[in-house]
């Protein structure tokens, strides 16, 4: 039975280089999935647990210019929807590391306390691993207010800080209802590749795009594997911890340079399936205000609103994307 389950895992396999296949079913650390660079495993022990923490390690691929950058991905992906980000980078001279995140992609799913502090400690220490004494902080989504708990943490270490469509911007459990982790997890439990999709299109506002199928597809193949009870408890976990761990009374201590980058059309809220009053919801994730808000309460911060873009405006907007990122980091 185990040889059959890794068979099919295999004859379906995909890799995100942009060949697409449908694959048939992944386990919880996406083994046989091929990301656009090689992986490295950084080993753990939390909790009393022992775990591994999967990043790509990237070198310059022009005349290196000493600098890194370190990208944070969302909740609903993992490292390698940075593909074109990545090359973008390495093409300008920077190492690019780009952790998943314990709980995501490549990385174990154990039962532990999440806590943005953790993931960020984690991710110092394989910058420290590395000898990576400063860099360059990205954050797309939950990665924003990863992003931000690491800079507030370790500013010595951090170069500069840019925000590309973070949630956290404005505290969910003021407006969402609360749900313990057990609800949070029997919800999890049912997701189909229909329901994954229903909720990736919402990242589109103008239309789902067919080649966001290559980071949509692994997370749906997940859901027919026998690990798959292991991903919807830590889906639950993390949702918790953004949940729970809310960073948006604390931008005002950010002290590091900071760009946002926010696509105009985004809405997204955490939790909007829970909250029943429409007109509350109306008047949530409403990311043109919530970046203004933010970029004001940041010192010197910088923000570039992109028009006509929703979510996740590196893969929607790629060069509008790197335009900017890339003028605020040279």
């Amino acid at each position: 039975m185990k040889f059959l389950l890794v068979l099919l895992a295999f004859v379906g396999s995909f890799t995100a280089s942009g060949q697409t296949t449908a694959p048939t079913a992944f386990n919880a650390t996406l083994d046989g999935y091929e990301y656009p660079y090689p992986v490295k495993y950084l080993p753990l022990r939390l909790e009393g647990q022992a775990m591994r923490m999967a990043y790509m390690d990237v070198p310059a691929a022009a005349k290196a210019n000493g600098r890194t950058v370190v990208l944070l991905h969302g909740k609903n992906f993992f490292g390698a929807y940075w593909r074109e980000t990545i090359k973008a980078l390495t093409a300008a001279g920077f190492r690019v590391v780009v952790p998943d995140q314990i709980g995501f992609g490549k990385s174990d799913k154990p039962d532990i306390h999440y806590s943005f502090h953790q993931l960020a400690r984690n991710t110092k220490h394989i910058l420290d691993t590395l000898g990576v004494q400063k860099a360059i902080i990205v954050g797309h989504s939950m990665g924003g207010m990863l992003a931000t708990r690491f800079a507030l943490m370790y500013p010595a270490t951090t170069e500069k800080l840019v925000l590309e469509n973070p949630i956290g911007l404005e505290d969910y459990r003021v407006s969402v209802p609360f749900q313990s982790v057990d609800q949070a997890e029997a919800t999890e439990r049912k997701s189909t590749e229909e329901s994954i999709r229903k909720y990736h299109a919402t990242y589109y506002p103008h239309g789902y795009p067919k080649a966001h199928d290559e980071w949509l597809l692994p997370l749906a193949a997940q859901t027919r594997h026998p690990d798959f009870p292991k991903v919807a408890r830590a889906n639950a976990l993390t949702f918790e911890m953004i949940y729970q761990q809310p960073v948006s009374y604390e931008f005002s201590r950010v002290t590091v340079p900071t760009l946002l980058i926010i696509g105009q059309d985004d809405r997204t809220v955490v939790g909007k399936g829970l909250v029943k009053d429409q007109k509350l919801l109306a008047t949530l994730g409403q990311y043109p205000e919530l970046g203004r808000r933010t970029a004001a309460q940041i010192k010197g911060a910088k923000l570039v609103p992109l028009s006509g873009v929703g979510h996740i405006p590196h893969l929607e907007a790629t060069p509008r994307f790197l335009e900017a990122l890339l003028a605020f980091i040279k």
